[in-house]
């Protein structure tokens, strides 16, 4: 039996064959096993095709084609060679596709990306549909790869290396505009039904534009040559350019650059074999597996709903925020930006206008980028009303965003929770206070949660849910669905002091004053972070947060240990980050909003860092800097294993994606769990055992920990 199942052939009188892929089974074409077999027979068939005058490529899927099966490739094992054969087989399609003696062009009715785009690329012409979801780009880097099926090399000889080298090492999708702007297309249908009769139309026209412009005789690259002085300097610049943004942490970018290049130095089919060298020790390599599994199928799985309590999906129509600071107007303005009806509380209407002043100020920074208009913003600002009276009535959400402070947080939330719609819900966001604790301020406590924003709440698209030990499925679901409703990402975690984020940030900034302590230069220590990958070295970011908040925080857990009668109910910052906060807030400097504190700040907007910090310093440590990015790195991810193993976090997923997109753990890692897996579990555990000998006994990872990760391998199978 063949794979027609796979496709459909339409052969009409002018003797052009219409190859529409039809998967089966899938919501997308996609290069597996079976699409190869089903190429071998399209290509078998055109070949013996009597009257063959040109071939139309579409789809009967929503998109045009989804490009490799990441399944397949994320399970992927084989020697190089081996690996370097399969590659070859699968991309040798498209080369015998483009050395048809007939046009072949592309009908693109929606998304073409990776295998897919480079699948067009192929073609010798390429038709899309006039649709903002119609989008083509090749995004392999942002998974640890390159494109692997030519389009490294192919791109170059369509658009020239100046504009392909931004497509290649950002991954960005194209509209179709700007696509046909680039040159990645060449003409824009208004609909789907247009595609195959543009196409068609334009094969009569072009009988004989059957020979890709890289294989006829005197090609020219578009834009110049590799000799060219434009290319010479933009392949000069380019690698160091690359360093500054992934830091020598990311090999895919570096090796789409190499194989760009020198693909315009080489013959077009020795370029191929070279990319797909390059392709193979990527897929086989840990940076590609992390990508893959965390920001494909982990954000996937996030996305549909994985994670959430089954049910009809649910929508918030009002809502009210306690507490008009910086994170109740971030909040606003989140809610505001997708239309969800937002009053604004504070206890003094000044502040609760200034709060919504900040979504004024947002929205005419969006307006001088071009993305809102004028009369965007207006109806943005419609949807916040600021007050300082008691005018919420029947909400259907209620987030708590007032001072960490347990007694003014129990009291707010005792006084509005009966201002609540039937069936709504009723949200802290604190973001280490219990939940399960707060909720006993409330009569009906099942319909009570922790929503854990992050600051800026702008740009920080992520929200960690926090369930107390009361709190209901259905109140989850609601939780889950509101957060997905903002356009933001939900991760769910259990009741503890600190939940993950705050628990993992807290030993980021206590491993750096640690480093510190023993005597490493506190510039050295802000070096070694950045190239470990974080975003921010500890002293920076200590500074944005303050430490005057640092040592409140511990004033407010100190107090709710009295009241429970219990001792270090949060010891995650860890006592090197006390030391320092304390004595840095007694002698003035809490941080950068009370105008210095590890960093002295300047009038040019420049800051160096305090020279005061030597004080500090008691002992003499010679500290490598491998020592010390793995002290900044593994102090987090055993913090993040212990959640694991205490049941804080309650898949890897939430915790890999909630390190990244709420801490800012390295994303090269794929995560802070999956940062054990990508050097080896084993590995792992005793590089951790080994800087537990040298520098204490926080970097010791338990038997019970390492069992809690691989019990999650377990689950997955």
């Amino acid at each position: 039996m063949g794979t027609e199942t796979e496709y459909h052939w339409d052969s009409d009188a002018d003797g052009i064959v219409t190859i529409t892929f039809d998967a089966s089974g899938q919501s997308a074409n996609t290069m597996n096993a079976r699409w190869g077999q089903a190429m071998d027979e399209i290509l078998g068939r055109l070949i013996a095709e009597d009257g063959l005058t040109g071939v139309v490529l579409a789809s009967a899927k929503k998109t045009f084609f989804a490009g490799g099966d990441l399944e397949e490739l994320l399970a992927a094992e084989g020697t190089p060679e081996e690996m370097f054969a399969w590659t070859e087989r699968a991309k040798s399609h498209y080369r015998a596709l483009e050395k048809l003696p007939v046009p072949v062009v592309g009908a693109i009715n929606g998304a073409a990306l990776g295998g897919g785009y480079e699948m067009a690329l192929a073609c010798n012409h390429r038709i899309i549909i006039d649709d903002p979801k119609a989008v083509t780009g090749l995004p392999e880097v942002t998974l640890g790869l390159l494109p692997g099926a030519g389009g490294v090399v192919r791109l170059p000889c369509v658009i020239g290396l100046e504009k392909a080298l931004p497509i290649l090492l950002e991954g960005k999708p194209q509209k179709p505009a700007q696509a046909l702007k680039l040159g990645m297309v060449d003409e824009i249908v208004a609909s789907g039904d247009d595609l195959v009769v543009a196409a068609k139309a334009w094969i009569k026209t072009n009988p004989e534009a059957h020979t890709q412009p890289w294989d006829q005789k005197g090609f020219r690259y578009p834009g110049g040559s590799a000799t060219a002085p434009n290319v010479r300097q933009t392949a000069t610049m380019a690698p160091t350019m690359l360093y500054q943004r992934t830091r020598g942490l990311m090999p895919a970018p570096e090796k789409i650059l190499d194989v760009a290049v020198n693909s315009m130095r080489m013959g077009f089919d020795s370029a191929l074999r070279a990319e797909t060298r390059a392709f193979v020790s990527l897929l086989l390599g840990s940076h590609a597996k992390a990508a893959i599994s965390t920001f494909f199928f982990g954000m996937q799985s996030i996305k549909s709903g994985q994670h959430r309590p089954a049910g009809d999906r649910w929508r918030a129509g009002s809502s009210a925020i306690l507490g008009a600071g910086m994170m109740g107007a971030g909040i606003a303005w989140a809610h505001a930006s997708k239309g969800l009806a937002t009053t604004l509380k504070d206890t003094d209407l000044t502040r609760a206008e200034k709060g919504k002043a900040y979504s004024a100020g947002l929205a005419d920074k969006a307006i001088s980028r071009k993305r809102v208009t004028p009369e965007g913003k207006d109806s943005l600002l419609a949807q916040i009303v600021p007050t300082d009276a008691e005018t919420i009535d029947n909400a259907d959400i209620i987030i708590e965003a007032v001072f960490e402070d347990i007694d003014l947080k129990e009291k707010v939330i005792a006084e509005t929770f009966p201002r609540l719609a039937p069936g709504g819900i009723y949200g802290s966001n604190t973001s280490t206070l219990p939940i399960s604790i707060l909720a006993e301020a409330c009569p009906e406590p099942e319909r009570f949660i922790g929503l854990h924003f992050f600051s800026p709440v702008d740009r920080m698209r992520i929200v960690e849910i926090i369930l107390g030990e009361k709190t209901s499925d259905d109140t989850l679901r609601k939780a889950y669905d509101y957060v997905q409703q903002i356009g933001y990402t939900p991760i769910v975690v259990n009741d503890r002091r600190g939940f993950f984020t705050s628990r993992v940030f807290g030993t980021y900034l206590d491993e750096g004053h640690a480093l510190m302590i023993d005597g490493m230069a506190p510039v050295s220590i802000e070096r070694a972070a950045w190239l470990a990958g974080m975003p921010v070295g500890p002293f920076a970011v200590h500074d944005e947060v303050s430490m005057v908040l640092s040592k409140k925080v511990r004033e407010t857990h100190a107090a709710l240990d009295n009241r429970l009668g219990i001792e270090n109910g949060f010891p995650a910052e860890g006592k090197h980050a006390e030391e320092v906060v304390n004595a840095m807030v007694e002698m003035g400097r809490g941080g950068r909003h009370y105008g210095g504190g590890l960093y002295d700040y300047h009038a040019d907007g420049s800051k160096t860092l305090w020279p005061g910090l030597e004080r500090f310093k008691r002992g003499n440590a010679t500290i490598s800097v491998d020592d010390a990015k793995d002290r900044l790195l593994y102090r987090q991810a055993i913090e993040a294993l212990r959640c694991l193993a205490e049941g804080v976090l309650r898949t890897e997923v939430e915790g890999n994606i909630g390190s990244i997109l709420a801490i800012g753990f390295p994303a090269w890692t794929g995560g802070a769990l999956q940062f054990c897996r990508f050097h080896g579990l084993d590995t792992f555990k005793a590089r951790a055992d080994a800087l537990a000998e040298t520098y204490g006994e926080r970097f010791r990872v338990t038997d019970a920990m390492m069992d809690a990760l691989r019990g999650t391998e377990k689950a997955a199978a």
